[in-house]
């Protein structure tokens, strides 16, 4: 059985990049975080890194160094997706593929480099096809993954630790600092190597020279290993374990076992997602609606196949069409219940194929299903749930014309608040409401609008007669008072009048107001218009 080997892959400027290529952007560009109370630097362009700036750098000196300086916030979810979306590319050089902290990949490529002319052809396809993505990469590959981690993040020309990106944040604060000023004193890191190769069985001599940081130890530990003179990992080799282990806890022995090879350091690869698709190859390219229909019937039956042999519903479909001047026109529709029918997703994705653009021909067709939920098979309902499968299908049709997100459904909420005692959810995702509806401890009016001035005419609970839109009003009848008071627990800008004392009111005209009377608190008080009754 061939030795393990483990290629790591290390995107240094993946936060830039990532926002780079998706913008089009070209020069000095950094992301920038919050770190306590200010903003750092933590992804860097090569222009910016060439204008001196690095990672973990205050903005505002970065940007008296580099005036031209664009920035950007970090937005850790979707450089999450991102790397994850990488994971899915590098699976063409092995099937074992694991996403390693925020910007790297962890592959197990035993046996695969033969299929590469070996292992540097392989570690340089992989930095040719990434640069091709607009992605700066480093490699390693060694016996182990805390090796080949160390290697791709510490290890350039000589051995010599370099210190960018994610691997500052292994390094204690005083080594960062010193790192911190030397780059402004404008001293470069030595030039490195984007593949480094460790032979198999000489982890040992590879790492030796590498900082302790690299073996991926907790905030402090590195610092505290350099006060007692423990600066590279071959220095960690001639101590005794026991004090190591008693001063360090074992940490320190589990991760420099684990880069050793001496203890197994299993890889945990992402779930492979099977594709849910069927295409349909054209002898002729077709343009005609019906025949888009016809194509999609024949696709859908296909699908839904796939699906009831599963046991799962499709909850978005993806129809894409190939076209014969090599364009692609897509076509989303998402679905308010899971779905396996091939008849009734039909007779819904035909009031949207009227948007694919035919150009000269379409000589493909392929359907998706990217988004499915668990459907199991249900004992036969009675009104209720025939109900609400209608009432599913009714949402999925007008969403088709004018988006899901477009529906929405009101809840009732626990709050005596006017405009806060309802939810809207949207209805798509959402049940409906319980029935029936808990009844107002008092009547609400039919049309709530913000809170408009009264000025009062006349005196008395409420005022006999007031002006308000232009209009002098006067008061036939009103009932009340009804008290509300402010939720004390949130800061409502709209509440810091304080108490409120709502009355309806009959004017002589017949309008029948909702008017309040607030008693002042962090803003002063007096009186307000907040709706009409019918």
């Amino acid at each position: 059985m061939p030795a393990r080997r483990i290629l790591s892959i290390w995107f240094p400027r993946l936060g830039a990049e990532r926002l780079m290529r998706r913008r089009g952007l070209s020069g000095p560009f950094a992301v920038v975080a919050e770190r306590g109370q200010r903003q750092v630097l933590v992804s860097l362009s090569p222009e910016a890194e060439a204008a001196g700036l690095f990672p973990g750098q205050p903005l505002r000196e970065a940007q008296a160094l580099c005036p031209d300086l664009a920035t950007a916030p970090q937005h850790p979810p979707a450089e999450a997706a991102f790397l994850r979306a990488l994971a899915r590319w590098a699976d063409r050089f092995s099937p074992l593929v694991a996403c390693e902290g925020a910007a790297g990949l962890m592959l197990d490529i035993t046996g695969c480099a033969s299929l590469f002319g070996g292992e540097a052809a392989l570690a340089e396809s992989v930095i040719a096809e990434a640069a091709a993505l607009g992605l700066s990469a480093r490699c390693a590959i060694a016996d182990t993954p805390g090796a080949a981690w160390a290697l791709a993040r510490f290890a350039a020309g000589g051995g010599v630790a370099r210190r960018s990106g994610d691997a500052i944040e292994q390094e204690a604060r005083a080594t960062r600092a010193r790192a911190a000023k030397r780059a402004a004193r404008g001293a470069a890191p030595p030039p490195a190597q984007p593949v480094i190769l460790a032979p198999p069985g000489q982890v040992h001599g590879a790492l030796s020279p590498l900082p302790v940081a690299a073996l991926r130890l907790p905030e402090g530990m590195a610092e505290d290993l350099a006060r007692l003179g423990l600066r590279r990992i071959g220095d960690l080799a001639g101590q005794p374990r026991a004090a190591l282990g008693r001063r360090f806890g074992p940490v320190l022995m589990q991760r420099l076992d684990q880069a050793l090879g001496q203890v197994p350091e299993p890889l945990s690869p992402a779930a492979a997602r099977t594709p849910l698709a069927v295409r349909l190859s054209l002898p002729e390219p077709i343009g005609h609606l019906d025949d888009l229909r016809a194509g999609a019937a024949r696709l859908l039956a296909r699908l839904c196949e796939t699906l009831h042999a599963r046991g799962i519903g499709a909850r978005a479909l993806r129809l894409e069409a190939f076209r014969s001047d090599g364009e692609v026109s897509v076509l989303d529709l998402r679905l308010a219940r899971p779905m396996r029918d091939a008849g009734a997703m039909l007779a819904l994705l035909a009031m949207r194929l009227e948007r694919i653009e035919a150009g000269f021909g379409i000589d493909m067709l392929r359907l998706d299903a990217p988004e499915t939920e668990p459907l199991r098979p249900e004992q036969l309902r009675g009104p209720e749930g025939t109900a609400r499968d209608g009432l599913a299908d009714l949402v999925t049709r007008l969403g088709a014309r004018i988006g899901l997100e477009a529906i929405t459904r009101h809840h009732p909420a626990e709050s005596r608040i006017p405009g806060k005692t309802a939810l809207t959810l949207a209805a798509a995702w959402s049940a409906p409401a319980p029935a029936p509806w808990p009844a107002p401890e008092a009547p609400r009016p039919l049309l709530l609008w913000p809170p408009e001035p009264v000025t009062p005419r006349a005196g008395g609970r409420p005022c006999a007669a007031f002006r308000w839109r232009g209009r002098e009003h006067a008061v036939a009848e009103a009932q009340g008072p009804e008290r509300i008071a402010p939720e004390w627990w949130l800061d409502d800008p709209e509440w810091r009048t304080g108490l409120r004392d709502y009355w309806q009111v009959l004017t002589t005209r017949g309008e029948r107001l909702w008017l309040y009377q607030a008693h002042g608190a962090a803003l002063s008080g007096g009186w307000f218009c907040h709706g009409r009754f019918a």
